[in-house]
């Protein structure tokens, strides 16, 4: 799992059957200071999430499939929860 902004909605003309109904994020990883970390990367909406939310992203395929209830589809990465607040600890 990743913490991430979004940053955008994707737009498709066609999706796989599965992804109907749910939309598809743009979304920037972040370290844990809050900084971009990497590329940003599409991940498929669960929590109805929106542009500027802080958010936690499952990976890996089968983890983001079964997280989401949709197993045995072409599911890569997901939106399972918006972030409120956070704390570290040391």
């Amino acid at each position: 799992m990743i913490i991430a902004r979004v940053i955008g909605e994707v737009v498709a003309t066609q999706k796989h059957p599965s992804h109907e109904s749910r939309k598809a994020l743009l979304v920037q990883p972040l370290t844990l200071e809050g900084t971009d970390r990497g590329d940003a990367v599409v991940a498929l909406d669960w929590v109805d999430a929106g542009v500027g939310d802080r958010v936690l992203v499952v990976m890996e395929g089968w983890s983001a499939m079964t997280s989401v209830e949709r197993p045995m589809t072409p599911i890569d990465m997901a939106v399972v929860a918006v972030i409120d607040t956070e704390e570290l600890t040391t």
